[in-house]
């Protein structure tokens, strides 16, 4: 699986972006994809991520209420829209997916709780 990022940039405290990520090579319909992100000095972590199936969504605490991930029908894509945008969400985003697992909200998990298999290169945003 191959992941391509696109969408990062610069904006200013209070504005949007959308990060997009597509997906191409090995396909499984069942996945998590998400975005993670590497803020400076600090490790990397879950922003959002969705289920392939049923489309079920998991934030990071951090971002829920401003940040929304979506996936469209039928394609291997995932998109992070980012609103009210503070200093402290910029950073490298990363694109990630995980393939052939069951959705882990049956279990009541969340899709945070996977190794992922597959990463994008990264994408900056920057928040000034």
């Amino acid at each position: 699986v191959q992941l391509v990022e696109s969408g990062g940039g610069s904006v200013q405290a209070g504005g949007s972006l959308t990060l997009s990520c597509e997906a191409s090579g090995y396909s499984s319909t069942h996945n998590c994809m998400g975005w993670f992100r590497q803020r400076p000095g600090q490790e990397r972590e879950g922003v959002a991520t969705i289920y392939s199936i049923g489309g079920s969504t998991y934030y990071s605490d951090s971002v829920k209420g401003r940040f929304k991930i979506s996936r469209a029908a039928g394609e291997n894509t995932a998109d992070l829209e980012m609103n009210s945008l503070k200093p402290e969400d910029t950073g490298i985003y990363y694109c990630a997916q995980v393939t052939s697992v069951p959705d882990p909200g049956e279990a009541g998990g969340t899709c945070f709780a996977y190794e992922y298999m597959y990463w994008g290169q990264g994408t900056q945003v920057t928040v000034s």
